[in-house]
C-alpha cells in the first residue's frame, strides 16, 4: 500500500526511508560535526581497542560478531583504533556523491568521497598538524585501503549454520571499505580526495547511516571506550549495555573468559564508562549485577550528556506554552 504525501504517492520502500528520516531527526542530540557513516561500522568489532601488537600478516582472517546487530569478516590485516580514528575522521568530514558519467546508455553510477586537506584530518584525529605526520596518517589510509570486509546480512545463527555446512552463509557484500586515495602535495594545507568503496556507497544510497558524536569520541584516551562509545551513540534508545555485549564490541568472549580476564576486562569497562563522562557524552553510569554464582552477569546503565532532539523539541513546547 502506498502513502501520499506532498501529493505524490510513495512506494513502500520510500515511506520506510522517510520513517526513517523522521527517526534520525528525533534522535539528534544537538551535535557539532557528528561523524555520519555505516550504521554498522558503528556497531562492528572489527577495530581492536589497541593501537600497537597488531596482526600484519596478509593471510589474517577473522570473523567479527556483535550480537544481532553484525558479523564482519576482516581479510588482509587486523585493523586498530588508529585505523577507526582515520576512519571516523574521513566521514566527519561529510562525503560527497557524484556521478560517473555513464557507457553504453547505462544509467550514471554514483560514488561517494571525502575531499579536505591534511590538516583538517589531523586536527579531526587530534593529532598535532605537523607534516611529520601526513606520513603516518597516509599508511593508515593504505592499510585501510588494503583490507576486505564481507558483511553478511543474516545474524550469526544463519551464518553458524551454513559454515557448518559448508555453505555460503546468507546474503552478503565483499568489498574494501576505502578505494583510490589522492593527494596534491605534502603540505598541511595541500587537498586530501578519499575515494569510498561501493560497499560504503550502497550504505549512502539507502541511508543506512549512523550519526556518532565525534567530538566526545575524538576526546576519548581509552581504546575500549573508543570501541564502545559509537555503540552506545548509535542506539539512542538504549538506556544500558550488558557486559556481554561490550566484551563483543571489544572482540572478546565474556563467557569463554577466566574469572581474572573478567575482573580485568570489568576494570577497563569502569575506565571506559569514565572516560566518556570525561570526555562529555555521557552524564553518568552505574553498573548492576543480574543472576548469580557463575552465571552472574552485569548491566551497564547510563544516561546520556545530551537529550534527543525530540526531547529538546518536546522542552520547547512545554516552556513555550
Amino acid at each position: 500500500m502506498s502513502t501520499s504525501s506532498s501529493g505524490q504517492d510513495l512506494t513502500e520502500a520510500e515511506r520506510k526511508r522517510l520513517e526513517r528520516f523522521e527517526r534520525a531527526k528525533a534522535n539528534r542530540r544537538g551535535r557539532k560535526a557528528p561523524t555520519v557513516m555505516p550504521s554498522r561500522l558503528a556497531r562492528t568489532s572489527a577495530f581492536a581497542p589497541r593501537k600497537k601488537g597488531l596482526i600484519t600478516d596478509s593471510g589474517f582472517q577473522r570473523l567479527y560478531v556483535v550480537r544481532p546487530h553484525t558479523v564482519v569478516e576482516v581479510r588482509g590485516r587486523e585493523l586498530g583504533s588508529q585505523h577507526r580514528d582515520a576512519l571516523y575522521a574521513l566521514f566527519r568530514m561529510r562525503a560527497k556523491r557524484t556521478e560517473m558519467a555513464p557507457q553504453n546508455g547505462a544509467q550514471p553510477l554514483p560514488y561517494y568521497h571525502t575531499e579536505t586537506t591534511w590538516r583538517a584530518l589531523l586536527s579531526a584525529t587530534g593529532r598535532t598538524a605537523h607534516v611529520n605526520n601526513l606520513g603516518t596518517m597516509l599508511r593508515v589510509f593504505e592499510e585501510l585501503r588494503s583490507v576486505s570486509f564481507r558483511f553478511y546480512q543474516g545474524d550469526f545463527a544463519q551464518y553458524e549454520a551454513a559454515t557448518q555446512s559448508g555453505r555460503l552463509a546468507a546474503a552478503g557484500y565483499s568489498d574494501n571499505l576505502l578505494g583510490r586515495i589522492e593527494w596534491d602535495g605534502i603540505t598541511l594545507d595541500s587537498r586530501v580526495k578519499v575515494a569510498y568503496g561501493e560497499w560504503v556507497r550502497d550504505m549512502f544510497e539507502s541511508r543506512t547511516l549512523a550519526s556518532i558524536d565525534g567530538e566526545t569520541y575524538f576526546k576519548l584516551r581509552s581504546d575500549y571506550a573508543k570501541a564502545f562509545w559509537p555503540f552506545i551513540d548509535s542506539q539512542p534508545d538504549y538506556t544500558w549495555v550488558a557486559v556481554e555485549m561490550l566484551s563483543e564490541l571489544a572482540g572478546r568472549d565474556y563467557k569463554a573468559e577466566t574469572t581474572r580476564q573478567r575482573l580485568k576486562f570489568r576494570e577497563e569497562c569502569r575506565q571506559a564508562f569514565d572516560d566518556m563522562i570525561n570526555a562529555g557524552g555521557l552524564a553518568s553510569w552505574t553498573c548492576e549485577e543480574v543472576g548469580s554464582g557463575r552465571a552472574k552477569s552485569y548491566r551497564y546503565r547510563y544516561v546520556h550528556a545530551l537529550p534527543k532532539q525530540g526531547s529538546l523539541d518536546l522542552a520547547a513546547g512545554i516552556n513555550g506554552s
